[in-house]
């Protein structure tokens, strides 16, 4: 523990030998983590479990039901629910991943979001082992992503991705010459009139 006194532990929490726990990190109730971990400052960390040389945060948020595999990296601002991450698996950074299953090797790019609540009823995602989940992408559950497949950056994803598909879900980019300076113009005009 490099600032013990900043660092709060619930009454049952587990934590083997050969780990490092930063500064501001907080425990809650039903947390073990494993030997050679390492939990970064500013994570909280309530029902989860973390296995053996893995990196958490910081500024990570595992909720119950988080389960993370062996060396596996869950980044800055991730925050991950009710949901297996298996054995080298990355989400760096700006995830939110709940009630998904994520397989070996998969890397979940910046700004990832699984849409798990459609406002009745919770869903899950399936990601495969070794599939790439671009940066910024929706995924819409329930939904299944094969092994091995490539989410392009950007995508919202309601269908199935084959084992080694391409999925690419996003609009045409449009580009219209002066379309900001008309644009700029014709609000400026609204604005003075009211």
């Amino acid at each position: 523990l490099v600032e013990p006194e900043t660092v709060f532990f619930s009454w049952d929490t587990k934590i083997e030998a050969d780990v490092y726990v930063e500064p501001h990190v907080v425990f809650g109730p039903g947390v073990e983590i494993k030997s050679g971990t390492v939990i970064h400052a500013f994570s909280h960390l309530s029902g989860a479990t973390v296995s053996e040389g893995s990196t958490i945060g910081p500024f990570a948020r595992l909720r119950p039901g988080a389960k993370i595999g062996r060396r596996v990296r869950v980044g800055n601002f991730v925050e991950i629910k009710n949901s297996l991450i298996e054995d080298g698996a990355k989400v760096p950074h700006l995830t939110y991943l709940g009630d998904t299953a994520v397989g070996e090797r998969a890397n979940i790019g910046a700004g990832t979001i699984t849409c798990n609540y459609d406002g009745f009823a919770k869903h899950s995602t399936l990601i495969g082992a070794g599939a790439f989940v671009g940066s910024n992408s929706t995924l819409i559950a329930p939904l299944t992503i094969g092994p091995g497949a490539i989410v392009a950056g950007g995508s919202v994803v309601t269908d199935e991705v084959e084992a080694d598909g391409l999925a690419l879900g996003r609009a045409r980019q449009v580009v219209k010459p002066k379309g900001a300076a008309l644009f700029r113009d014709r609000n400026t005009v609204k604005a003075k009139a009211v």
